[in-house]
C-alpha cells in the first residue's frame, strides 16, 4: 500500500477507533486539534500538511450529534481549503438516519439534509456502516461505501455457539430488521424467526406475536442499533415467553440513550454484543454488554479505497 499520501484524522466523537484504524493501516494518526471558542463555536486546526494527500476523517455523528456533525463539516472544509487531493468522511455511525422519509405531513427529511451538508462541505466520498435505512446511500451525489456489521458479529456467535447445532435460531426484533437478520442467519446456517410488533408511538412498542419456532432454542436477536432498547428488550421477553431457552442480542450501533442501560440490565438478555462505532464513555456501566472492534473492517475498507480496489470483497 502506498502510505505516502494516506492520512487519517479524528475529531472528538471516537478518537479511540480512529487510532485503532491508523494502527491497523500502519500509519500515525494525523495531528489535528478540535476545540471550541468561549462562545461555543468549533475551532479546527490541522497541524500538518495535507496538500495532495488522500485524507480520511473519522467521525461518527453520535451524541451530541449536532456538535459532532459540525466538527466533521468544519474538518472537511479545512482539508478542502488546504488542498487535500481527496477527502473521505469515515462515519461509523450516521446520525439522523431514522429521518429518511416523510411519515406525516410537514416532516423534514433530515438524512437528506445531512447528506447535502457533507457533500457541500467538500467531501469526495463517504465510508459508513449499517445505515438505518440503506436508501440513504442515494441521498448523496458522491460515492458511498456501505459496510456491514454482520461480518464482525457473526463469527463471534459462530464460535460461541459452535456446539449448539440445531438448537440455535436468529430472530429479527421487528419487520424492519428482517433482511439484516436473514443475512446473519444465513452466515450461521440456522433458522430465522421474526417478532411482529405494533408501535403505538415513538420509542414505545407492543409485541404482538412471533413468526417462527423458538421453543427450547437459544435465540440471537439481531438489529442495526440499540437506542432506548425498548424494541430489543420487548422482543427478548417475547421470545422467552414463547419458550426460548436463552436469549442473546447483537447490534452494530450502541446509541444507548435514556433508559437503555436499565432496561438491558433488567431484561432476560444474557449478553448484548455491540460494535464500538459509538464511543462508550464508561464501560463499567455495561455489565451485560460486550464491545467488538470495528477498526479492522474500516481499515481494510480504507486500504481498498486508497489503492483503488473493490470494497465489495469485504462482504463476502
Amino acid at each position: 500500500m502506498n502510505q505516502k499520501h494516506l492520512k487519517i484524522f479524528s475529531a472528538n466523537a471516537n478518537p479511540g477507533v480512529a487510532a485503532q484504524i491508523a494502527q491497523q493501516l500502519g500509519v500515525t494518526l494525523g495531528d489535528a486539534a478540535v476545540s471550541t471558542f468561549s462562545d461555543g463555536e468549533i475551532s479546527v486546526s490541522i497541524n500538518e500538511t495535507v496538500r495532495g494527500c488522500d485524507v480520511y476523517l473519522v467521525q461518527p455523528t453520535s451524541y451530541p450529534i449536532n456538535d459532532h456533525l459540525m466538527e466533521l463539516l468544519i474538518m472537511i472544509d479545512a482539508c478542502k481549503r488546504a488542498s487535500a487531493a481527496r477527502i473521505t468522511a469515515v462515519i461509523p455511525y450516521f446520525g439522523y438516519a431514522r429521518q429518511d422519509r416523510k411519515s406525516k405531513a410537514r416532516d423534514p427529511i433530515s438524512a437528506k439534509l445531512v447528506a447535502d451538508l457533507i457533500t457541500v462541505a467538500g467531501a469526495d466520498r463517504v465510508l459508513t456502516m449499517d445505515l438505518h435505512a440503506a436508501q440513504i446511500q442515494g441521498f448523496f451525489n458522491i460515492p458511498v461505501d456501505h459496510l456491514l456489521g454482520v461480518p464482525v458479529l457473526a463469527p463471534y456467535f459462530a464460535e460461541k455457539f459452535a456446539a449448539a447445532g440445531d438448537t440455535l435460531t436468529v430472530v429479527s426484533p421487528d419487520l424492519g430488521s428482517v433482511t439484516r437478520a436473514r443475512g446473519f442467519a444465513a452466515r450461521l446456517d440456522v433458522p430465522l424467526a421474526i417478532v411482529d410488533k405494533r408501535r403505538p408511538r415513538a420509542n414505545v412498542c407492543e409485541v404482538m406475536n412471533i413468526i417462527g419456532d423458538v421453543k427450547g432454542r437459544s435465540v440471537i436477536l439481531v438489529d442495526d442499533m440499540v437506542d432506548t432498547a425498548g424494541t430489543l428488550c420487548s422482543a427478548a421477553q417475547a421470545v422467552m415467553d414463547a419458550g426460548a431457552a436463552q436469549v442473546y442480542a447483537c447490534a452494530t450501533h450502541g446509541v444507548l440513550s435514556g433508559p437503555a442501560l436499565e432496561r438491558i440490565h433488567l431484561s432476560p438478555i444474557r449478553e448484548l454484543v455491540l460494535l464500538d462505532t459509538i464511543s462508550a464513555p464508561d464501560h463499567r456501566l455495561y455489565d451485560k454488554i460486550r464491545f467488538l472492534s470495528c477498526a479492522p473492517l474500516f481499515a481494510a475498507a480504507i486500504e481498498r479505497i486508497h489503492t483503488d480496489q473493490p470494497v465489495s470483497t469485504l462482504y463476502t
